[in-house]
């Protein structure tokens, strides 16, 4: 897009990568953030007044408050994220704003995370971290911190999209069975082998570790509960890397506590920031700080789809990543 007096205003409301901020810069009149601190909605309203766009990102909580205060002259809402269960989708639909996201960009980054935490569960990583760290550990000993094997177990996936499938790929190189659950069933040559169950509780009890890769909606808030919790194999492995309220924190701790789980590791939290108090006493979870799609690569490539978005509205009105 050329650079002209008339190009249209857009803001940014979180700090984003360099290259990312400049295309911005180049090509919009964009007004970018300088301090990195979420807006609340009133200061959202103010920030964009004059604006024809804004990026926003998955911590931004777009609420049907937030979007009732944009300004008329906002038209489009283009998301740094996949997921847009942060925004009120029928708020922005009744205003007739458009809403897009970025998929596909940050698929690979986001299984390797879900692998890390597989790896670091299993093998008890975090704890061997804590005691390096405090200096005490005393050497090598044959029963120190004794995990899990990986290889030759059954990982469940629950959400067989674009990430569930690449885990499950990065999880056949450990010679795990694949079983997962999904809306629909894969074609044959998506699923590679991997077992279909047509509902999460079939899956359960066949999964050694469980990975959650499904949206936020309201049939998947606390889609793991203490009920469904029960059906795993004892001593089961809970990977979370899709939205913290997908499982039920209460649940996830009392099953952690009683061995039920023998470890978790999430990437996620409900009502992030806050962490869920009953996990920061416990050795056998490893916490991350969202750091899903959180590579150079991927920020920017998500960036970069957000810009497209605006590009495509502005150009010819259709971008290519309408959620709304």
């Amino acid at each position: 897009m050329a650079a002209t007096a008339n190009r249209p205003r857009i803001l940014v409301t979180r700090k984003l990568p360099e290259a990312v901020e400049r295309r911005a810069a180049r090509d919009y009149d964009a007004r970018l953030s300088t301090d990195d601190t979420a807006l609340d909605a009133a200061a959202m309203g103010d920030a964009a007044e004059g604006c024809d766009g804004v990026i926003v990102c998955a911590a931004d909580k777009v609420g049907a408050d937030a979007i009732d205060g944009l300004p008329d002259s906002v038209r489009i809402i283009a998301t740094f994220s996949v997921g847009t269960d942060h925004i009120d989708l029928g708020a922005a639909k009744r205003r007739g704003i458009a809403v897009t996201n970025t998929p596909d960009v940050l698929t690979d980054a986001t299984a390797d995370i879900a692998l890390l935490l597989m790896l670091a569960a299993a093998r008890r990583a975090g704890e061997g971290e804590r005691m390096v760290r405090a200096k005490a550990w005393g050497g090598w000993a044959p029963t120190q911190l004794l995990g899990t094997h990986m290889s030759g177990k059954t990982v469940g996936i629950v959400g067989m999209g674009r990430i569930g499938q690449s885990l499950a790929r990065r999880a056949r190189g450990f010679d795990m069975q694949i079983r997962y659950y999904n809306r629909t069933r894969l074609a044959p040559e998506l699923e590679l082998g991997a077992i279909y169950h047509d509902n999460v509780e079939d899956l359960l009890p066949h999964a050694e570790f469980l990975s959650l890769h499904c949206p936020l909606t309201p049939q998947t808030r606390h889609l793991l509960d203490a009920r469904r919790i029960a059906l795993l194999p004892k001593g089961a492995i809970l990977v979370n890397t899709a939205r913290g309220p997908v499982v039920d924190d209460r649940a996830v701790v009392a099953a952690l506590k009683s061995g039920q789980l023998s470890a978790a590791g999430l990437d996620v939290y409900d009502g992030e920031p806050h962490v869920h108090e009953g996990y920061l006493g416990l050795e056998n979870v490893v916490l991350l700080p969202h750091l899903g799609s959180a590579t150079t690569e991927t920020r920017e490539a998500m960036g970069f789809r957000a810009l497209d978005n605006l590009d495509g509205w502005f150009s010819t009105g259709e971008p290519a990543d309408r959620v709304v």
